[in-house]
């Protein structure tokens, strides 16, 4: 029987304070007109970017039996989408849920969380990131920064980086199983106040861009927005470019209305404040073919 409202498995922390992770994905999804069921791999007192001892509680050894539970219900997802794991040996827990729940036209997306801004974040191990490599295998999409991508790849994290040098780098991590690659926050070759957001289709073979101006502000969480508006957008049937556009666009947006305050930035962006923005018509894009 098919879900009335669509159904999203979400397989990520949760943070009590600080706007990231499930605190975000959540909020986006539903307001996109999905049911978000959390599989909450670890609890966080708070994110962990900017915040000094920060309580970790590691979910892995109650994680298998609330998925079993869930087993036993027989529940259907429309969607199951990965993102921050707490350990080693959840990676292989996570393999077998998507395919324990695996049915016919479920959308898969995983998003690497392993580090930002050039290293690791401080929960992720090296046999994580190995690991890592491995668990893609299970998606239709995977979303990572330009950092993921590098340690997904084993490169050099880039200054700067070609258009044809990070088209290499998509087909490359397209060739460990997914059909859309996604890298966020490649650095422009000759826009210094810049970032894009580049795709690769393996299906027709295209590659995409979305451009967007620097702020000089880091918040976290932004990347767990982007890949739930990326999901949702997919979900409602646009196509990869429009659903490229529509995340960059909010998160952008998101941004820019946070800045003008002072708050601190580790708090997040302000995403009460542009959640509605969600429910507007596409009325223009800034994709481009690579």
């Amino acid at each position: 029987m098919k879900n009335i409202v669509p159904r999203i498995a979400a397989i990520h922390d949760i943070s009590g304070f600080g706007r990231a992770s499930l605190t975000v994905i959540i909020p986006i999804l539903s307001n996109m007109g999905f049911q978000v069921c959390p599989v909450p791999t670890a609890v966080l007192s708070t994110h962990t970017g900017g915040f000094k001892d920060f309580q970790f509680i590691d979910l892995t050894p109650q994680l298998q039996g609330y998925i079993n539970h869930w087993k036993s219900l027989d529940l259907k997802f429309d969607a199951i989408y990965s993102g921050f794991l707490g350990s080693e040996e959840q990676i292989d827990i996570v393999r077998e849920f998507f395919k324990d729940f695996k049915r016919e036209d479920q959308l898969k997306v995983i998003d690497p969380v392993m580090g930002d801004d050039g290293k690791l974040y401080q929960t992720v191990t090296d046999g994580m990131v190995k690991g890592m490599k491995h668990l893609i295998s299970e998606a239709d999409v995977i979303t990572p920064n330009i950092t993921e991508a590098s340690f997904l790849l084993d490169r050099e994290i880039p200054t700067t980086i070609t258009d044809e040098e990070i088209k290499e780098w998509l087909k490359e991590l397209a060739t460990m199983g997914p059909i859309f690659t996604v890298i966020t926050s490649v650095p422009n070759e000759f826009k210094d106040k810049s970032t894009s957001t580049v795709a690769y289709n393996s299906k027709d073979n295209r590659y995409w861009k979305v451009t967007c101006d620097y702020i000089p502000a880091f918040y976290p969480g932004t990347g767990d927005m982007f890949t739930s508006v990326l999901v949702g957008s997919l979900m409602q049937g646009d196509s990869l470019p429009i659903a490229l556009d529509r995340a960059q666009h909010f998160v952008s947006l998101a941004i820019r209305a946070t800045f003008g305050f002072e708050i601190p930035h580790r708090e997040g962006v302000l995403l009460e404040r542009v959640l509605d923005s969600l429910k507007a018509p596409v009325t223009s894009t800034s994709y481009e073919l690579m």
